[in-house]
């Protein structure tokens, strides 16, 4: 099948919240499915997925990716559930790419299914991947995942590493007394195999709802302890809006640690982002109790300008922070795979 080139029409010179924060980069999520069950993402059992009518097609995708652009986005992530899971997903990244205006193409998987799109996803003009592996012990990742695939993962990061999509960055979300032993090993684990090694802490955005504040390790738990086997040296951001600090090797190494600390040092101040759920919501904040429905206005027949005012409406209203540690915090009530990553 071959999807119409986007022609994108430019509705508005920037896209500001009412903190003045200028908005550049869109997460899609185009799936709530996964054939994982992260315990800090979804519950085991009684998971009910979207029917496929509910989900954006590849057509209403892009066309709310040209309004965003439109309106000044320039980098875009795909998401899920498990975007691998989407078999439309080569033809949604090549037709993203052709879109006027996308500077920044990402993808962010489990790796599982990496090895079969691997090429066509390279050759489409997918530019970057962000594969998620939370430890680096069989037995500890089938106790994360409930998914025994650890070679799998490691496979899709070779793989990642041949297609050139890079720098390769890997995703480790750290739990209390389930993988925090794992720290150090990540560090040589990022030496080795030369990527971006991504600790996260843990967040309130579980299916089972048992996130509780002593099991985030924070995230400057985690530089001490790589700081005192290896010497680390920050790296400048490139922009406010970087939700890591990153740190290179100081003996030259190949590889380099991130922290993401959205718990412990938050960094709300400086957000650029906006979420698109798979089933066509705006969401402002990845915490958000708000979403601002596009598909249905899409779908009722909307023209760009509409579409735009209705996404300038949402911006206008984001959320200054996600107020996780003040006592009022109410966690979102989709799961980290209904919202998208």
């Amino acid at each position: 099948m071959t999807y119409a080139h986007p022609r994108t029409v430019h509705l508005h010179p920037l896209l500001r919240d009412a903190h003045g924060r200028v908005i550049r980069d869109l997460r899609i999520s185009i799936t709530d499915r996964c054939n994982f069950r992260c315990t800090y993402c979804m519950p085991d059992e009684g998971v009910t997925w979207k029917a496929a009518e509910e989900l954006l097609t590849v057509d209403e995708i892009l066309a709310l990716a040209r309004v965003f652009v439109g309106l000044g986005i320039e980098k875009i992530r795909l998401t899920g559930g498990e975007a691998l899971l989407r078999d439309d997903v080569v033809a949604l990244t090549r037709a993203l790419r052709q879109l006027p205006g996308v500077k920044d193409l990402a993808l962010t998987t489990n790796g599982y299914r990496f090895e079969q799109y691997a090429a066509a996803l390279a050759e489409a003009g997918l530019q970057r991947i962000t594969i998620s592996l939370d430890s680096l012990r069989e037995e500890t990742f089938h106790r994360l995942t409930r998914v025994r695939a650890l070679d799998r993962v490691l496979r899709a990061i070779e793989l990642a590493h041949r297609y050139r999509l890079t720098p390769v960055r890997v995703n480790c979300v750290l739990m209390r007394g389930v993988n925090d032993g794992e720290i150090e090993d990540f560090a040589d684990f990022a030496r080795a195999w030369d990527v971006s090694l991504r600790f996260i802490e843990y967040m309130p955005l579980d299916g089972p709802g048992e996130w509780q504040p002593t099991l985030v390790v924070p995230g400057r738990e985690v530089r001490d302890r790589i700081q005192a086997r290896y010497p680390l040296i920050p790296i400048a951001g490139q922009s406010p809006s970087e939700t890591a600090r990153r740190y290179r090797f100081a003996d030259g190494a190949p590889g380099e640690i991130g922290i993401i600390a959205p718990v412990t040092e938050p960094f709300c101040g400086a957000c650029s982002r906006l979420r698109l759920t798979a089933d066509g919501k705006l969401r402002t904040c990845l915490f958000s109790v708000v979403e601002y429905d596009l598909r249905d206005a899409l779908r009722a027949g909307a023209g760009q300008r509409e579409l735009a005012e209705r996404i300038l409406t949402a911006v206008a209203q984001k959320e200054a922070g996600h107020r996780i540690n003040e006592p009022d915090f109410i966690p979102p009530s989709r799961t980290m795979s209904c919202i998208g990553g």
